[in-house]
């Protein structure tokens, strides 16, 4: 069953400013990939989703992979904002690692399922994706480790290695918490994760 036929195609509508429909565009593209992935997707089906004809898709889009790039794209940077927003937030480090753990069960508990395309997907044998992939969770790293290293005083790239375990964590386990059917409560698994991450963390004391 395709995405059309699970849900009812948006009628057309009138005439949008382009911004406005790209987005549209990248919504029903969203619900397409993430109900099909990519290989069973079809561009009309995305385009019946829009409620757009196919020549408007490809007016924006000049193929499948370029609007899944699109897509992925606009979600990595979702996800490296939310750490980022996680990581002001506070200035007490230990808050700093419960608020970074939040971002990551937020960004999957997320209506849309939009993670399962940066985590989950069905394309990482394109390199063009692999490398956004890669590089969204080395990004979300970086912003971490000079926090680590500032903790603890670890070498650059000891603190480094630390912040890709720290975000490994909360990725797996938000990942693990929202498959296994959020039996614990999000504020529980979070606190749960983050008092983990922490106790690793403060092992690692600063040498005087």
């Amino acid at each position: 069953m395709t995405a059309t036929e699970q849900t009812e195609a948006r009628p057309r509508g009138t005439r949008l400013p382009r911004r406005a429909r790209r987005n549209q565009l990248l919504g029903a593209a969203q619900e397409v990939f993430v109900a099909q992935g990519y290989h069973a997707a079809a561009m009309d089906d995305i385009a019946v989703r829009a409620g757009v004809s196919k020549p408007v898709l490809y007016q924006h889009f000049p193929g499948k992979l370029e609007l899944y790039l699109a897509l992925l794209d606009q979600h990595c940077e979702a996800l490296v904002q939310a750490v980022r927003r996680a990581l002001a937030s506070t200035n007490d480090n230990k808050q700093r690692i419960a608020a970074t753990m939040d971002a990551y069960f937020s960004y999957v508990e997320h209506e849309g399922g939009a993670f399962r395309l940066v985590f989950e997907s069905d394309l990482t044998n394109e390199p063009s994706v692999r490398e956004r992939v890669d590089q969204v969770s080395l990004d979300c790293a970086k912003l971490v480790s000079p926090l680590i290293s500032e903790d603890t005083d670890l070498p650059e790239d000891e603190s480094m290695l630390l912040a890709v375990s720290l975000c490994g964590l909360a990725q797996i386990t938000a990942r693990h918490w929202l498959s296994s059917g959020r039996g614990i409560p999000r504020e529980t698994a979070k606190n749960l994760t983050a008092a983990l991450a922490w106790r690793g963390i403060a092992g690692f004391p600063k040498q005087n």
